[in-house]
């Protein structure tokens, strides 16, 4: 029972910035894991690695070899994406607002705080010290949050909060040259800084900086010759940074201090200006920039939360806080298109290579969308569940998955490809259960409107709802294998209502229950149904006889699910007290019993007043699933983990931990008494000055779905916990709805199967004529 992770379903988009690689591969940030999105074969994967949280932002090498990702606590992976492996990891100093990889992938741009450093990317062969830090810019005021590479490496353009954008040469020019050019003039942050390209010289001769509040500067490079190379022939413009700290000293506002301050320090701390100076390209020095117009993209009160410029086609993508993006030609600043996508703010805008497609993310909806904007159509449209995920069941064929959460809608999966095909919207209220039909393309849904409806997902459609008669709330449902009844338990009535699929009249209403039915399930071989609830009993129904109650299981607590054995001989259960029954369903004589509070035990919330190993009373099973073949149980509840056991010996054989994000509240068993303050944790505290922090958009940090009207706000993360299991009738996978998505966990590995030149060509039978002909090192290299 080497189970492992295969992916991760539900939430396609979280925040952070998304990246195209190799023209058809979308990378996009999932919680603390990287999914990739193949946009030609509409398959979807999420990479078996994690980070500690967040991750909030991604950078790919030119090639799409290499991947790096940035979490909310600065620390960095260096990934290998064909292989799906993690080469290296580090820590920065700071909050990483910018990353980007140099064009010919031998160095890497991170803005950390107000600093912008350079790395040289870590090779091929094995290092001591992967990274290295070339140089270090300390010329700006505020935190950097966008750069953009030259196309020959040696410039960066760099945009910041303190309303300017710079101009830094990679390499160390003479004098005065080493100075970075000043772009001023903006009222807000730059929150994109791009360059434009002569195509028939193939040089930097255009800049272009979009301003937070709605504007888009267009710069123009006047080249001219420098008659000295330590002083400038004329006297430095007001923008230049030393007639700016000339400026400062004369006025009393800066002191030789602040100057040597302000200087450009590398990677080893030293002065920059006393190591000796490279013959760099200084072509971008030898002039000035111009400022040729201002444009407006007239978005009203909008803010720019996102944007993106494509060289080979000179347009700029920019996406709004109110969900509107706009594609405009440059330089001339011609309106493509304006549309709105989304009704919340857009996190992420960006071209692929060619530029025919436009990728937009929205981190509250968890939207992710690809669109063409020639044709004006949609390549890739998914939405993850906006609240937790409910319940999850497997289809007959092991081929599909069903989802339902609090946010009323069902959607259902494709297992291979991992994207949703179909979304129903009709329930009103949280969906609570989900049931497959035998005939694998009928499903039934339970919901908290007082409605169970059966979909048919061929013809996309709701054909049937079965009601009541007094409105009640459903909580959990099921149906017998022959398909002919549809049961469903109830929350307020504690009654068990019994349906015909066919007419979907009301055949009969089970009785006898004292309080909420939450677990119900047919017999597999028999027409027996078992129903559990909180009054400490199961109950074993005969509904096709109608003879009421045939057996009845005492508890000495609240039973909180139930599930029958596939051969339908035994009946397990389980309590608030963290145990698991296991009943006889012939004889009615309990078989065994596991006492699983302490394996399911482990975490603590920030909230907590005990220490981990003392909070074990509340956690209990609240899901449980047998294996294909009967000899396992798969048990998970409010804990982070899932635990697999041997039901004749009682043993625990594996526990799975559905997540190791410290963004999540639970993952935890020792906290830190350094951030225990007066006012209380300071993870709770809201200390943040605007509106998004570290690439993760607030909005969803804190509130993902625990802010229901009726609940009890939670002004925390959110807790690790899961609340439904399903396992695929083939047993090679099953299914965790959890707090971070739905996670499948598969017995089948994944093959990476990359071939460096294989074309049609590459036969059997070329490869015997190779070695027929004793050609073997041909013959090993086309096998």
């Amino acid at each position: 029972m080497n189970y492992l992770f295969h992916n991760l379903l539900g939430a396609p988009y979280r925040g952070g910035n998304a990246v195209v690689t190799q023209n058809t591969q979308l990378i996009s940030p999932v919680g603390n894991r990287v999914s990739v999105t193949d946009l030609n074969k509409h398959q979807t994967v999420t990479l078996p690695l994690f980070s500690s949280s967040n991750i909030c932002r991604l950078a790919a090498s030119p090639d799409g070899t290499f991947l790096l990702a940035v979490d909310e606590n600065n620390r960095c992976l260096f990934i290998n994406v064909p292989r799906r492996v993690v080469l290296h990891r580090m820590e920065f100093k700071g909050k990483v607002g910018a990353l980007e990889f140099s064009p010919d992938g031998k160095f890497i741009a991170v803005g950390v705080g107000k600093l912008v450093e350079i790395w040289r990317s870590p090779g091929f062969s094995r290092e001591v010290f992967a990274f290295e830090r070339v140089r270090t810019f300390a010329n700006s005021d505020d935190k950097v949050v966008s750069l953009e590479w030259s196309l020959d490496s040696d410039y960066l353009l760099v945009g910041s909060k303190d309303l300017a954008a710079r101009l830094f040469s990679v390499r160390k020019l003479k004098g005065f040259l080493n100075k970075p050019f000043l772009f001023l003039g903006h009222r807000d942050s730059v929150v994109g800084c791009f360059f434009g390209v002569d195509k028939t010289t193939n040089k930097v001769n255009r800049a272009f900086t979009i301003a937070r509040d709605g504007y888009i500067f267009s710069w123009a490079y006047v080249g001219k010759d420098i008659k000295s190379e330590d002083a400038p022939s004329e006297p430095p413009s007001p923008d230049t940074p030393e007639r700016a700290d000339e400026v400062m000293v004369e006025n009393g506002l800066g002191t030789g201090t602040d100057l040597r301050k302000r200087k450009e320090y590398d990677g080893r701390g030293r002065d920059s200006e006393d190591e000796g100076e490279d013959d760099a390209d200084e072509y971008l020095h030898r002039g000035k920039w111009v400022l040729l117009r201002k444009d407006g993209f007239n978005q009203g009160s909008a803010k720019v939360s996102a944007c993106d410029y494509h060289q080979g086609l000179d347009m700029v993508v920019v996406g709004f806080s109110n969900g509107v993006f706009g594609l405009y030609q440059m330089p001339d600043f011609i309106c493509i298109h304006r549309l709105s996508v989304s009704r919340e703010k857009l996190t992420t805008a960006v071209f692929n290579e060619r530029g025919n497609w436009l990728t937009f993310g929205c981190a509250k909806l968890g939207q992710l969308l690809v669109w063409e904007w020639r044709s004006e159509s949609y390549i890739l449209k998914q939405q993850g569940h906006y609240f937790d995920v409910n319940c999850v069941t497997y289809s007959p064929d092991s081929q599909f998955l069903a989802t339902g959460a609090d946010d009323n809608k069902v959607k259902v999966w494709n297992v291979t490809s991992g994207s949703c095909f179909i979304t129903f919207t009709e329930h009103t209220n949280a969906v609570t259960a989900l049931h497959f039909m035998a005939d694998n393309h009928s499903l039934l849904s339970a919901s908290l409107d007082g409605t169970v409806r059966a979909w048919d997902f061929k013809r996309y459609k709701n054909y049937k709802t079965y009601t009541t008669p007094k409105p009640r709330q459903f909580v959990s449902l099921t149906a017998d294998p022959s398909g002919d009844v549809v049961c469903a338990g109830t929350l307020d009535s504690f009654e068990i209502f019994v349906w015909s699929k066919k007419t979907g009249q009301i055949k009969d209403v089970l009785s006898g229950h004292e309080a909420p039915v939450h677990g119900l399930m047919f017999s597999p071989l028999t027409q027996v149904l078992a129903s559990s609830s909180w009054d400490n009993t199961v109950r074993l129904w005969d509904v096709f006889a109608s003879k009421g109650t045939v057996e009845t299981f005492q508890h000495n607590h609240d039973v909180l699910t139930v599930a029958f054995r596939p051969d339908g001989k035994q009946l397990a259960s389980s309590t608030l007290d963290g145990q698991i029954h296991f009943w006889d369903t012939i004889d009615g004589v309990l078989m065994y019993t596991i006492e699983g509070r302490r394996d399911i035990a482990g975490g603590r919330r920030m909230t907590d007043r005990r220490s981990a190993a003392n909070s074990s009373s509340g956690k209990c099973f609240t899901t449980l699933c047998y294996t294909a073949d009967g000899g396992y149980i798969l048990a998970a509840g409010s804990s982070r983990y899932i635990c697999m056991y041997d039901i004749s010996d009682q043993v625990l054989l594996r526990r799975f931990q559905v997540s190791h994000n410290l963004s999540l509240d639970g993952v935890l068993d020792f906290l830190n008494s350094k951030k225990m303050t007066e006012a209380g944790p300071m993870d709770l505290i809201d200390d943040d000055n605007s509106d998004e922090e570290g690439g993760i958009d607030k909005q969803t940090r804190g509130n993902l779905g625990y802010n229901l009207p009726g609940s009890m706000p939670n002004r925390g993360r959110p807790i690790i916990r899961t609340k439904s299991l399903s396992i695929a009738p083939t047993g090679r996978s099953f299914a965790a709805a959890t707090t971070e998505g739905v996670l499948i966990y598969s017995i089948d590995e994944s093959f990476i199967f990359d071939p460096t030149d294989l074309d049609i060509d590459v036969t059997p039978e070329v490869s015997l004529l190779m070695i027929w002909r004793f050609d073997g090192g041909s013959s090993v290299y086309w096998l």
